[in-house]
Formats: C-alpha cells, sequence, structure tokens
C-alpha cells in the first residue's frame, strides 16, 4: 500500500454526534425539506451552507463540475446565476440539464438535486445582478471567465477599469447575466451512518406531486 493511499483510508469520516434523520417525519415536499437542513447547517455552524457544486455537459457529453453559490429555492425550483459566455452558459445551451451536490460534512448530509434548467427572464436576471457586491460585478463585466490569464496584473487592472466604469453605470448589468432555475425531477436526502447504514431518502418528480422512496445506501 503506498503511502497516500494508506494516509487516505486511515482518515477518520462521520466523526462525532451526527443529527438523526427519520424519512418517515419527512415533508411531502423537498424544497421544505431542503430548507430545514439548510437552516440546521448554518445553526450547526456549517462554514457557506449555501455553497453547491453544479454539474453540467457540453454537447460532446464531457462533464464539468465547479462548486458556486444557491441564489434561492422557489417554487419552481433551485437557482443559481451565471454569464451565459461562459462554460457553464455553453453547455447548458447545448444540454440544458443539471445536477447540483451540496455536502455539509459536520453532519454527514448530502441533497442531490437533478433536472432541467430553465433561464428566467431578463428582469430577474438583472436584480440578481445588482444585488452582487461590487467586486463580483466588476469581475462579471471584465467578460473573459475561463479565459488564458497572462498574470494577475492583466486581471487586476481590467477589474480596476471594471469598478471605474460601475462607479459612472451603477445600474449597469451584462446583457449575458443570466438566472438559471433547476426544476427537479429528482431530489435525494442523504444522512451518513458511521455504521455505513446510511439513510436515503429520494423524491421524485410526478404529474400529482412527489413519489417519496427509501434507497439502499
Amino acid at each position: 500500500m503506498t503511502g497516500l493511499r494508506k494516509l487516505l483510508r486511515d482518515i477518520e469520516v462521520f466523526e462525532g454526534e451526527l443529527p438523526v434523520f427519520d424519512p418517515r417525519a419527512a415533508p411531502e415536499d423537498p424544497a421544505e425539506l431542503f430548507t430545514q437542513w439548510l437552516l440546521h447547517a448554518l445553526d450547526a455552524g456549517v462554514r457557506e451552507p449555501h455553497a453547491m457544486t453544479l454539474s453540467t455537459a457540453g454537447a460532446d457529453g464531457n462533464p464539468t463540475a465547479r462548486t458556486l453559490i444557491l441564489k434561492d429555492v422557489t417554487a419552481q425550483g433551485w437557482q443559481f446565476a451565471s454569464d451565459s459566455g461562459g462554460v457553464k452558459g455553453r453547455d447548458l445551451a447545448a444540454r440544458p440539464y443539471a445536477a447540483l451536490t451540496f455536502y455539509w460534512s459536520p453532519l454527514a448530509r448530502q441533497v442531490r438535486v437533478r433536472g432541467p434548467v430553465v433561464a428566467e427572464s431578463a428582469e430577474l436576471s438583472a436584480a440578481d445582478f445588482r444585488a452582487r457586491g461590487a467586486g463580483a460585478r466588476a469581475e462579471t463585466l471584465t467578460g473573459r471567465q475561463s479565459s488564458p490569464l497572462s498574470g494577475p496584473a492583466e486581471r487586476d487592472a481590467a477589474v480596476r477599469r471594471s469598478l471605474e466604469r460601475l462607479e459612472r453605470e451603477p445600474d449597469l448589468v451584462p446583457p449575458d447575466w443570466t438566472l438559471h432555475t433547476v426544476r427537479p425531477q429528482s431530489v435525494e436526502f442523504w444522512q451518513g451512518d458511521p455504521q455505513r447504514r446510511h439513510t436515503r431518502l429520494n423524491y421524485r418528480s410526478h404529474p400529482g406531486g412527489w413519489v417519496r422512496e427509501l434507497l439502499w445506501p
């Protein structure tokens, strides 16, 4: 066994007292249970519990995953925002489906959301952009996400110019900024267990509402 392999195998997981999850008491709507779990994570001191992994695939089927921030959960679904000219936007234009993964390690809890992605209106997208901090808006206005960068100086100069532009045009919104909603076809709630007797509750979308089912670990 190599040193790294042994190190990885020896890392302790599911330490400490974990929350109890009784799937029989779960609400009928997965958004309600998600909100309960998110608030629990926040109360437990989990850092950035609204951070999630967004997975998409391009026209060639090659997947890409990245971590970003959840914007909201509405009656329609889970929301995030991005520049439609970036990798995320190009992937969604080719294949308008995505998966979201939340993992709150101290609680050994995971939530997985899968479904088609819908672009929201220009008005909602603009409101989302204007709600961002000045630094985040300035970086987006450079319009260079995922492009090759010669060095930090080039980045800093571009962001500085964007900040100056925002001072002149405080209501400026880039035309490609888009608020997206993942309309869930399935939402899975996973509660870890030290003995690997994990609890998995899956919600499947149904014309009449949601079907709940337990899954094997």
